[in-house]
């Protein structure tokens, strides 16, 4: 087909999908093909050794790989739901404001502007054992006469990885929440409280029920940014101490870099999307039924 019997719109988008393949699709294609090979990044002639699904059977069968795994799905739980229940908790005394609204939604939005690799450092500072803010802090008031390993301590590396991710992202569950408050009918509202509904009686049967696909809506996004988790958990404790916090998109890196491994490591991202894609088909499922409960009650 000549370019001069395309259409307009196809000839001025022709670049941007030149460009997207450049930059999307070959490398994905080429980081599925190495998948299938021992490629290693110190032997690039062992790109065109094709091995089948020897490097997934490996992943399979490797404990450090579900270890990880786990590890990442206690901390997309911990994450999550702390996230949700304190963006709620912000999104409903932002609502409540009689002035100064827009300036709360602003600094609401505040820790947005950070990035990951910024958000690391700065907590890795916070909570370092020996010059961090959070212990003197703790032992200026004499609730602690010693230093408290935040991140040597393999459970409280990870507590504190946690508390760094729900720092950086509750703001997104806060403002799709609070959007939907804002949206909110208020004749249900004035309803219940005709019906002699208490406060918690309100929230829990008709405030809640139409903030459910907000709520999913926020889930679905921030389930995605905390399973592919990597920057954060680099700056902060680089998967120590001895891989306590390792994470799935953390054990790919080490695998990919530290042990020049980049096929199998690409069987790991891999096998690690088709997760991802698992958990927010499974969030798209209960944002659906959320709509349709607020479809027949509405």
């Amino acid at each position: 087909m000549k370019l001069s019997r395309l259409s307009a719109p196809v000839l001025l988008l022709f670049p941007a999908f030149l460009v997207l393949a450049a930059v999307v699709v070959v490398p994905l294609a080429l980081s599925f093909y190495s998948s299938f090979t021992p490629f290693r990044l110190t032997k690039p002639e062992s790109l065109y050794v094709f091995i089948g699904l020897r490097n997934y059977i490996t992943v399979i069968s490797s404990w450090d790989f579900w270890v990880a795994f786990g590890r990442t799905v206690l901390f997309l739980t911990i994450a999550l739901n702390a996230e949700m229940l304190l963006g709620l908790g912000l999104a409903l005394l932002v609502s409540k404001a009689v002035r100064g609204q827009r300036l709360l939604r602003t600094l609401m939005m505040f820790p947005m502007m950070f990035s990951p690799v910024l958000v690391g450092f700065q907590f890795k500072f916070l909570f370092n054992d020996n010059i961090g803010l959070i212990n003197n802090g703790l032992q200026s008031l004499g609730l602690t006469d010693q230093a408290i390993p935040w991140l040597i301590d393999g459970n409280l590396a990870l507590f504190s990885l946690t508390v760094a991710e729900v720092w950086s992202s509750t703001s997104v569950f806060a403002i799709l929440i609070l959007a939907g408050l804002l949206a909110m009918p208020r004749n249900p509202i004035e309803a219940a409280h005709v019906d002699g509904c208490t406060p918690l009686q309100t929230f829990r049967y008709v405030t809640w029920p139409y903030l459910m696909p907000f709520a999913f809506i926020a889930m679905t996004i921030r389930s995605l940014d905390v399973a592919r988790a990597y920057d954060i958990v680099k700056i902060m404790t680089d998967g120590g101490p001895a891989k306590r916090t390792e994470l799935l998109w953390t054990l790919v890196g080490r695998t990919a870099y530290g042990d020049a491994r980049m096929g199998l490591a690409n069987a790991m991202a891999y096998f690690a999307i088709v997760l991802s894609i698992l958990f927010t088909v499974y969030f798209f499922r209960k944002l659906a039924a959320a709509r349709q409960q607020i479809g027949a009650e509405w």
